[in-house]
């Protein structure tokens, strides 16, 4: 069992390895023969060449600003909406949940003429307001949220009523602190989701210094010339972040759900 599990982690971790091994190398030596398996003395020659071709703490600043706000405002959203789907009685409810679940099968791309289009009616494009908004109401994190709303003790919330809290107390001092494991899975989907966005990002924004990072490694893809030194610098500072992201939320992933609430 070990053996097979060390064969599958090799298999894993290699592509990372791969990808810094190109990023401390020259270009050429990306493809000899045998391949080049250890560090070179590149590094820094990539990351300068890199930020003259791009900007790179410029496209670092833009995908982290855009993908941390992103998160902050979309997790708000799609709990409340969420919370309301599983905790409230009212007309229509299941015909807007299931409206959403709809909406989940409508293809990314169809909605890219409607969207540019209203953008550019209201003089937002090239903006960050353009690349957030479309989807700060993510369906699957408001179903993912849902699920583990219907999950907490109604009792709980009927108890807080009658020691006279309102239900904006109730949502954000006793519903949300028990709801953290769901709020971090939730929170790493949404940031990998606005971090690798790329075609949205590439319609709405036409200027360099707006561009996030997918789109502004597309740019290092020249027609005649790639300089994978450069590309594999770019990719290997485009993964660091979703990483620490997720070792951050880590802890939260993986605990218990309502263990503190019914505690």
């Amino acid at each position: 069992m070990y053996t097979l599990l060390g064969i599958f982690l090799v298999v894993s971790i290699f592509p990372f390895y791969w990808m810094f091994i190109g990023a401390t190398n020259d270009s050429s030596k990306m493809f000899t023969n045998p391949p080049t398996l250890l560090p070179g003395d590149q590094f820094m020659t990539n990351l300068t060449n890199l930020n003259e071709s791009i900007g790179i703490f410029r496209v670092l600043f833009n995908s982290l600003f855009v993908s941390g706000l992103y998160v902050v405002i979309a997790l708000a959203v799609c709990a409340s909406a969420a919370y309301v789907l599983a905790k409230y009685n009212f007309k229509g409810k299941k015909f807007i949940f299931t409206a959403f679940l709809l909406s989940m099968m409508i293809p990314y791309q169809a909605t890219l003429i409607p969207l540019f289009q209203m953008m550019s009616d209201f003089n937002l494009l090239n903006t960050y307001f353009a690349v957030i908004a479309p989807q700060l109401c993510f369906p699957f994190a408001i179903f993912l949220l849902r699920q583990n709303f219907l999950a907490f003790p109604t009792e709980l919330m009927e108890s807080a009523r009658l020691d006279g809290a309102s239900e904006t107390r109730i949502f954000i001092s006793i519903v949300i602190p028990s709801m953290r494991p769901a709020l971090a899975a939730a929170s790493i989907f949404l940031f990998m989701t606005q971090w690798n966005n790329f075609m949205w990002p590439l319609v709405v924004l036409n200027t360099n210094d707006m561009y996030t990072f997918p789109v502004a490694l597309s740019s290092l893809m020249g027609l005649s010339y790639i300089d994978y030194g450069q590309v594999m610098m770019g990719v290997t500072l485009a993964t660091v972040p979703i990483i620490a992201f997720f070792l951050t939320l880590q802890k939260q992933f993986i605990s218990g759900m309502l263990g503190s609430a019914l505690k």
